[in-house]
């Protein structure tokens, strides 16, 4: 997570981050962790959280965090993840998988893109920060 975060010029709060994991982990109704390997080497993560929505009436997924070490890149992995996502979500009847992605992070878009993700037509995500985030 601090390589992931440090891509995008952030320091990690180590300790914050640990806290979040143990709690993603701790309980499977806030979400879960994939760790990506290859060859029994650890080469990224996955994140999905979970929440109600009445929108869609059921659990909906957020992709917290997809991240592939650098060296491991531009293999299909990310796409691989996300379609393993996609399968979770549709055995455990999720309804819906969303992701926020940076405006600039074209080589993300793609990704997202090749598997199902567009763009939410007249809608804007906005938030209201009510804790300091775990990058500093």
């Amino acid at each position: 997570m601090a390589e992931f975060y440090a891509e995008a010029g952030y320091a990690l709060n180590r300790a914050r981050a640990g806290e979040a994991f143990a709690a993603v982990l701790a309980d499977e109704r806030l979400g879960s962790v994939w760790i990506i390997q290859v060859e029994h080497q650890d080469v990224g993560h996955m994140v999905l959280t979970l929440r109600y929505a009445m929108e869609y009436g059921g659990l909906i997924a957020c992709l917290d965090d997809l991240y592939v070490k650098r060296d491991w890149r531009n293999r299909g992995l990310a796409t691989r993840a996300l379609i393993e996502a996609r399968s979770f979500c549709e055995r455990d009847g999720i309804r819906a998988l969303t992701v926020e992605v940076g405006q600039d992070n074209g080589p993300a878009q793609t990704v997202y893109r090749r598997v199902g993700f567009a763009e939410t037509v007249g809608r804007q995500l906005l938030a209201l920060p009510l804790a300091p985030p775990t990058h500093l």
